[in-house]
């Protein structure tokens, strides 16, 4: 993946661990394909960690930068994640992995690698639904798929859930809705839908992005050259 904007490189070599309902996904800055195993809702924070470790036996890296899908205060975990096993908000990822460690919501590194300036709106279609923004690249993270939508919350129609109860047709449907009626309140330059059930929703309007999955590990590896 290119490094947009003219970027800047890390100096150090960063292991990216992208945390996601269904697989936990690690490459290093120096590779170009990543390696991953099955995560799931009895994942807690020391199997990922484990499973992390015994994946990259052998790899030589820095630094590590982890996404998670649950909201995070000031690098730390402050809710247990909702598809996920317990233990991640007490957990110490950086005496875990020895290691100076970055933690922060897996949307945010998506979106951070999504990023090609000015205001930008991400939208994570997954087993829930993962929100970011990006303004002159200063990150601003948001839980908006916890929001209350209809008869539940946006991510139970946007995420897993929905898509598998609505139909293809509907989910998509009601998904563009939603991009909708988020782009008008937050008034981005453009929306950007990432995560890996995007694939579902076939052409996109002109005004929508399809984003890539292997963006979050260009936004592990920009944030040890990002100002947020």
């Amino acid at each position: 993946m290119p490094w947009r904007n003219d970027w800047p490189v890390p100096e150090h070599t960063v292991l990216v661990v992208d945390v996601g309902g269904s697989h936990v996904k690690a490459r290093l800055s120096t590779q170009s394909e990543h390696e991953r195993f099955k995560s799931g809702q009895r994942l807690s924070a020391a199997r990922m960690v484990e499973g992390v470790l015994e994946l990259t036996h052998g790899w030589t890296y820095d630094v590590v930068s982890l996404g998670v899908p649950a909201q995070i205060r000031a690098g730390r975990v402050v809710h247990e994640p909702v598809n996920l096993g317990d233990g991640w908000v007490a957990f110490d990822y950086e005496a875990a992995f020895g290691k100076p460690t970055k933690v922060v919501n897996d949307a945010v590194m998506q979106a951070l690698g999504s990023y090609e300036g000015g205001r930008m709106l991400f939208l994570g279609l997954g087993t829930g639904l993962g929100s970011a923004m990006v303004v002159d690249r200063v990150i601003e993270p948001m839980e908006l798929g916890h929001l209350p939508f209809r008869k539940a919350t946006y991510e139970d129609y946007a995420g897993e859930r929905g898509r598998k109860r609505l139909g293809r047709k509907r989910w998509r449907k009601v998904v563009l809705e939603i991009v909708d009626g988020f782009a008008n309140a937050l008034e981005p330059d453009y929306v950007v839908l990432g995560g890996g059930n995007v694939d579902y929703l076939g052409e996109l309007p002109e005004s929508i992005r399809r984003g890539d999955n292997e963006n979050a590990f260009v936004g592990g590896f920009r944030l040890w050259n990002s100002p947020a």
